[in-house]
């Protein structure tokens, strides 16, 4: 009796592992497919790539609104299009094509205005730019030395 009890265990045991295996090997194919599928789905972006990513205005008086037109390439695989742009304050003003897509290979303008006014002093301002890109963001830095309208309180007038 006991031998055909542990002959009855060993066969179910032994069941059990193979339908293991089996079931194992079928997620694994099921994962392969999948992969597989993924990979000839996968999406293609845009790259934006600026002729520089940042420009320094050097000193200016303070009130004075300077510009910049940064040029940029879309070196991606597909169209790009920028649905925002804003500035790191008030000051800080980017202008960009809206609506538009950029074509692969094809150049685009986005200018920033700045305006100093109430800005004394060495300025340092981002632009951050939100696109189809694969990162997602893209950033873009202006600065300047703004000279202050005003002398100090206190200090001698010449």
């Amino acid at each position: 009796m006991k031998r055909i009890f542990l002959s009855l265990l060993a066969v179910g045991a032994l069941s059990l592992t193979s339908c293991k295996q089996n079931a194992a090997e079928e997620v694994d194919t099921k994962k392969a497919e999948t992969a597989a599928v993924q990979d000839s789905k996968e999406q293609k972006f845009p790259e934006m790539q600026f002729d520089e990513s940042m420009h320094d205005f050097g000193t200016i008086n303070e009130g004075d609104i300077v510009e910049h037109v940064f040029t940029f390439t879309n070196t991606g695989e597909a169209p790009l299009v920028i649905t925002n742009a804003k500035g790191s304050c008030g000051c800080t003003v980017p202008t960009y094509p809206r609506n538009e897509q950029i074509m692969p290979g094809d150049k685009g303008e986005m200018t920033v205005k700045f305006n100093s006014n109430g800005k004394p002093n060495q300025q340092m301002k981002s632009i951050r730019i939100t696109a189809n890109t694969e990162k997602g963001t893209e950033t873009l830095r202006i600065k300047a030395f703004v000279n202050p309208k005003n002398p100090k309180a206190g200090s001698p007038v010449k």
